[in-house]
């Protein structure tokens, strides 16, 4: 009896998330409650989690709890550390939950609503949950070794060579785009800028509180984390109206980098115990509190989505980025549905904390699925919008025009009505000056957040709302920033591990701080160029932040797939090919638009030809004409890198395809790099 219900309590599930998926797909011409959306989400999760990824940690894994990790027998207090699993699951969630699940969907959706919401669904489950709970399995097994070197011992030297440089590249230019995204949040924003930068001491003390003043007393050190992290936003609304406190903490886009670039430099040289694991647990609560308040939110006002399903700029047209619906809407949507940075932290720090095998299901696809909803909350946060205010705040001014009354003449006449009048209450509503050409996606989603919970929470509180969603924001970002430098700094010391054994020590002091410093200089460079872009860095480096996430994601799969064949699981391989196989075909065919596409908002040589042109002609405007040089050379470094980058992943999966077609053949392979069973005495 007890059987019967619990299947027939699945069925209901299925049939209301199949259900409201119809819906959600094929209502037009009618308003849309963002309600449907939340429950077809809800319902794919439940059926996903339960199932799907059941059946992958027992039948294609084989996780076994009684086996020890590398946390538990490599342990030296440092990057080994066996850690409390909740806190395991917040480092991951904090770590994987960077800008792509708020900013790739708030930027999708000048495509409309439903391309981006289905893919965030179908992506996670199918892909994006698989690569990370594979990868984590994986990497697990191998004393914690990175992306790459795993590519290297299991595949070959050619594609595992290529996988170590593409995934280093490929980290560079994600963590570049991590922290544009955070600078142009925090710029101008005395509000913003003070209370993320309160949260690194807040996290310090809460390492320091776990680890030596009330060791293992986790749920004390996490209520007294909360409460000052709520306090500083409290705080920084008493130093935005303070006229000497708020000079301190505003400034442009440059200042702001130099800072977020020197606490990537502090983050990936201090123990993890100190800044990162307490920082990535603590903002995890910030993260899934605020996740599940705009969630209860929606729930309690029902809003009507205003974006339409599907929008004309499917043809490639869009002013915040250029490109067709497919492949751009997958490519930048990227982190909310599948990433590979995603296989990076799997492969990084993640695997070096988990102390039983049997978290590994909860941390790898859990994680991804909680991450996919915060995407889904984030479309909603963006398409609840009048489109109108939508594009006055992501469109660039150098496409809308640099006057207010310019910007909403040009967005009206794209039938989206908007008035200046609108846009300067909105403004004066969140505490800021303007709203308009405020692009990252960033703003325009803590626009729509502080709508939502202003509404159920206090409407006379928007403009705390608001920088309390920058604050939220900002945390998903720097978080990620921070693990991924580490990360990065792991992959350097692999690859230089292979040419001098003592620089691939994780514990070294000099590698580490060698390596911290190439690795921070790699995505500084990058983070720079992004802010002096006069367009705001998003059309330069979000679409080559969103290629080269896929196909990181497709070389990670690409190792869980030849590492499955060989390891004999030849028939249930499809879990890790399928998504392949399609991140193939959307990645190439990307690449190959932004590099030889003769639009200049799409290519990369063509923006760069065309801006040569116009420098030489004498047309540009003086500020523009100033650094016009430098974004020249960087359209065309992006050109070149992303060739280099589609080169490196199809070295990969061609050795792939080569050591499957040796095992079928019978001939030898490489043997597994898996470390022998040690029974856990933690467990």
């Amino acid at each position: 009896m007890k059987a019967f219900w619990s299947r027939a309590g699945w069925a209901s599930v299925a049939l209301l998330g199949a259900a409201a998926l119809a819906h959600v797909a094929m209502a037009r011409g009618e308003s849309l409650n963002a309600l449907w959306l939340i429950t077809a989400a809800v319902c794919v999760y439940l059926i996903g989690y339960r199932f799907y990824s059941a059946w992958i940690a027992a039948n294609v894994l084989a996780i076994d709890a009684t086996r020890a990790t590398p946390a538990e027998r490599l342990n030296n207090g440092r990057d080994y550390v066996p850690t409390n699993r909740w806190v395991v699951f917040g480092h991951h969630f904090a770590a994987i939950a960077g800008p792509g699940p708020l900013v790739g969907p708030t930027l999708a959706a000048q495509f409309g609503y439903l391309p981006g919401t289905l893919w965030i669904l179908i992506g996670a489950v199918l892909g994006g949950a698989v690569q990370d709970m594979v990868t984590l399995f994986l990497s697990t097994r191998r004393n914690g070794r990175s992306l790459g070197q795993m590519a290297r011992d299991e595949i070959g030297a050619i594609g595992g060579t290529a996988a170590m440089i593409g995934t280093f590249l490929i980290m560079i230019i994600l963590i570049a785009v991590l922290g544009l995204v955070v600078v142009n949040a925090m710029k101008h924003s005395p509000w913003g800028t003070s209370t993320v930068a309160a949260t690194i001491p807040i996290a310090m003390l809460v390492g320091v509180y776990m680890r030596y003043l009330r060791p293992g007393r986790v749920l004390e050190a996490s209520l007294l984390g909360v409460i000052l992290l709520l306090a500083s936003v409290v705080f920084g609304g008493w130093i935005d109206h303070h006229p000497v406190l708020a000079a301190m903490f505003d400034h442009e886009g440059l200042p702001l980098a130099f800072s977020v670039i020197a606490y990537g430099f502090a983050a990936a040289v201090l123990p993890v115990w100190l800044l990162l694991a307490p920082r990535d647990y603590l903002s995890t609560y910030m993260k899934l509190g605020t996740v599940f308040m705009l969630a209860i939110a929606i729930l309690w006002l029902r809003p009507e989505i205003h974006m339409p399903a599907i929008t004309p700029f499917i043809d490639g047209t869009g002013p915040i980025f250029g490109g067709k619906l497919f492949p751009f809407v997958f490519i930048t949507i990227a982190c909310g549905a599948i990433s590979g940075f995603h296989a990076l932290i799997a492969s990084g720090t993640t695997p070096k904390l988990i102390t039983s095998e049997g978290d590994i299901r909860m941390i790898g696809y859990g994680a991804m699925l909680l991450e996919s909803f915060v995407a889904i909350m984030a479309m909603i946060a963006a398409t609840v919008l009048e489109p109108g205010v939508y594009f006055a705040i992501n469109s660039p001014a150098g496409v809308v025009g640099k006057e207010a009354l310019d910007a909403v003449n040009t967005i009206s006449g794209w039938g989206y009505q908007v008035t200046v009048e609108q846009m300067q209450h909105l403004a004066s509503a969140m505490g800021e000056s303007t709203l308009f050409a405020r692009t990252g996606g960033a703003p325009s989603l803590a626009v729509g957040m502080a709508s939502i919970l202003g509404t159920v929470f206090g409407e006379h509180l928007l403009a705390l709302w608001y920088h309390f969603a920058i604050m939220f924001e900002a945390i998903f970002i720097l978080t990620t920033l921070d693990a991924g430098t580490r990360v990065g700094r792991f992959m350097l010391q692999d690859m230089l591990g292979n040419l001098h054994p003592k620089l691939g020590e994780t514990s070294y002091t000099p590698s580490v701080i060698l390596t911290s410093a190439l690795v921070v200089a790699g995505w500084g460079y990058f983070l720079y160029i992004g802010v002096i872009d006069p367009n705001g860095g998003v059309n330069i480096l979000w679409p080559l932040f969103g290629i080269a996430n896929q196909m990181l994601a497709a070389i990670a799969l690409s190792v869980a797939t030849g590492v499955l064949i060989k390891s004999g699981k030849v028939s249930k391989a499809w879990i890790t090919g399928l998504p392949l196989i399609w991140l193939l075909a959307i990645t190439t065919t990307a690449a190959y638009e932004k590099v030889f596409s003769s639009d200049i908002r799409v290519g990369f040589f063509a923006a760069a030809n065309d801006l040569s042109q116009k420098l030489a002609g004498g047309v540009l405007p003086p500020e523009k004409a100033a650094v016009a040089p430098q974004l020249i050379f960087n359209q065309q470094l992006d050109a070149w890198l992303t060739l280099f980058f589609v080169a490196m992943l199809w070295v990969v999966v061609l050795d792939m395809a080569r050591m499957s077609r040796r095992y079928f053949a019978g001939q030898p392979v490489r043997p597994s790099s898996e470390v022998a069973y040690v029974a856990s005495r933690l467990v």
